[in-house]
Formats: C-alpha cells, structure tokens, sequence
C-alpha cells in the first residue's frame, strides 16, 4: 500500500470486486468493523468508502441486516441515470432542469441519458414513452427520472405502465414537476417541484395587491395535475381578499381559438387573466390582439415559468420564475439519496419560486384596472 490515501485504496478494491462479480449482486459486503480489520483503517475512513459505494449506487443498506451489493451492479446499472421526460425537446423548462441535472449527475460519475418520448417519433406518444422505460430496464439504469405525461386521455394508462415497467424491474423513480396523483392524494414515489399552489397565490395576490379585482384563469384541456394546485392558489388568494370564486371564473379550452377566448371576455365583468403557463398566455396575448384587445391597456395577461420568451414577447409578460439549476440539482440529490435508503418514505421536496412583473400586468396611465368597465 503506497502513499495513496487509504480510502481511495479500500474504494477501488471494493469496486473491482463488484464489477468483476467476485462480490456478486445480492451479496452481502463485509462489515464495516470487517473492513477497519482488513486494511488496519479507521471507523471514519471506512464510513467514507462504503458511503460513497451508496450514492455510486453499488451498494445498498438494509436496516437491520448489513450492507449489500445492488442488483444489476455489475452490469453498469450503476453508471446509468435515464430521463423519461415525454416532450423533452419541445419544453424549455425540462431543457434547463435536464442541463443541470446531467453536470451534477457526471459529478458523480453518472451518465444522464436523454431518451427520445417527444411527439417527433413513430407511433402514439404512449407508446414512446412505454417503449422507453422498457429500454431503459434493458440497459440496467441504477435509476429514472420521469414527468408524467399530461395533456392526452390516456396519460392515466400510459403513467402507469411506465412506473409498472420500472417498478418490476426495481429502478427507483424520481417524479419531476408533477406527482402520479391528483392533490390531495400523493404517489409512493419522491417528487421534485415548484410549490404550485404557493406560486399561484403569490401571482394572484400580486394582481389583487394592484387593484385587480375580477381575475379569470386559463387553462388548456387534460392539463397536469400541477394546473389543479395552481387553480387551488388561485382560488385561495381571491377568498383571502373577500373576493369568492366561482366555477366559471375557471376557463378550460384552446387560447388561440378566438370563439374560446371571445366566450370568456363576455362572461367576465374584467378583463384579468391568470394562465396556466407561459405558452397559454402568449397564445391568449395573440388571440387578444387579433380581436382588437390591448394588453395591458384593455386586458392583463399573467403567466407560469418565465421561458425564454416570456420577457421578449411584444408586451413582456408578468410570469412565476422557476428556479430551473436549483431544480435539477434537487432532483439529482433526491436520487442519490433513494439509491443509498431504498426503504425511506416517499418525500416531497417543493422549492420556492420568484414573481417576475412586466408590462402585460401594468395598469393603464389614468389608473384604474385594464378592463374595467366604464
């Protein structure tokens, strides 16, 4: 034994024994009072090794039992992180989380891939994202993050067979933005997001703060669970105000459509509206200017995630900032963190968000809020 640090030494014998198969997967490792023996080491050094072994996903602790070699460890499983993110490359969002997500996976000697569910393949979109959780069971991934799909009927069907296929192959998940269930229900499975709700009150509360007083909110049809706690925040806002909201004070259907968008001008007294997201208020913005509605002198218009575009827009939209490094980083964490207690509970890791305010949410020069009645 050379001049080497005694931790890197006792790090790469335990690792050649598990890649070479000589420490089998299912094995139990030697303990850690074994190992301070066998290399005349301290208790801290030891510690050291077998905690980095954990997050490397090669070994995993059982309370109560031992230590012992991940299944599939040998096989490269334990180098792989697959992303399951269906629209990857259409959604901004998902590009800057995955960014950060693959700098600090590589930090720990993982390689993030980057699957292909987007609605640019052959076949139903279902079916991509299925196809793909069965690729990733075939290439031994140690885990998956996933977003369920959104956005189509059979979402229910499609997201279960993925966490099926994964949960038969015993790769943890861990859900990105949006959980399986419907608020208040949660899923048996980490979820790594924005505060949904908290993020809708403070946009809302924003509006009310500058003397809006009737808001509507705009979503698209079959939206994410994440769209029903933005609704909730929303709601919640209006009520703290003396303000009671009603069901049709709610909006579902296509922003570009301009018999969609006229039905909501004539049910609303004012002309304040939330979305769901920065997309839906960019094509309601459009909508509006088609019809010969100015924003903000006439209508205001606020979005969620401030992409890209939000601030470029020809009104710059007011909109919730996702934190999209922090997010990534969180989620990285909160895999390495399952990989090394298999058995903790399910946590849900929120992180907090920023108010962006632009012009498509000022008021008009002579003061009062844009639409309202004369």
């Amino acid at each position: 034994m050379s001049g080497r640090p005694k931790h890197e030494i006792i790090h790469e014998e335990l690792a050649g024994a598990i890649a070479s198969g000589v420490l089998a997967p299912g094995a139990q490792v030697p303990t850690e009072a074994e190992l301070v023996k066998r290399y005349k080491s301290s208790r801290p050094t030891v510690t050291r090794v077998m905690q980095r072994l954990v997050l490397e996903g090669l070994v995993e602790r059982r309370a109560g039992a031992g230590t012992f070699v991940r299944r599939g460890a040998g096989t490269g499983r334990a180098k792989l992180f697959g992303l399951l993110i269906p629209g990857l490359g259409e959604t901004e969002i998902f590009e800057q989380i995955c960014g950060q997500m693959a700098r600090d996976a590589q930090t720990l000697h993982y390689t993030l891939l980057w699957g292909d569910a987007s609605g640019s393949g052959h076949g139903p979109a279902g079916d991509r994202v299925v196809a793909l959780a069965h690729d990733y069971v075939a290439r031994h991934v140690a885990g998956v993050f996933f977003a369920p799909l959104e956005s189509t009927p059979d979402k229910g069907a499609v997201n279960a067979a993925v966490i099926d296929t994964l949960a038969a192959a015993q790769i943890p998940v861990v859900l990105l933005d949006r959980d399986l269930a419907r608020s208040p229900e949660r899923s048996p499975y980490d979820l790594v997001a924005i505060d949904h709700r908290r993020a809708s009150h403070l946009l809302t509360s924003h509006l009310l703060e500058q003397g809006h007083r009737q808001i509507a909110f705009v979503a698209r049809p079959l939206s994410a669970p994440t769209v029903a706690l933005r609704i909730a925040g929303y709601r919640e806002a209006l009520r703290e105000a003396g303000i009671e909201p009603t069901p049709k004070s709610v909006h579902f259907g296509d922003p570009g459509d301009p018999m969609f968008v006229r039905q909501i001008l004539k049910a609303e007294a004012a002309r304040t509206f939330v979305c769901a997201n920065d997309a839906t208020a960019a094509q309601l913005m459009h909508t509006l200017d088609e019809l010969g509605i100015v924003v903000p002198e006439d209508a205001c218009v606020a979005g969620f995630d401030d992409v890209r575009y939000a601030n470029l827009l020809r009104v710059p939209l007011t909109t919730i900032h996702q934190p999209c490094r922090a997010l990534g980083t969180a989620a990285v964490q909160a895999m390495t963190e399952r990989l090394a207690n298999p058995g903790m509970p399910a946590r849900e890791i929120l992180l907090d968000v920023k108010l962006a305010v632009r012009r498509s949410t000022s008021l008009p020069r002579r003061g009062k809020p844009a639409g309202t009645r004369r």
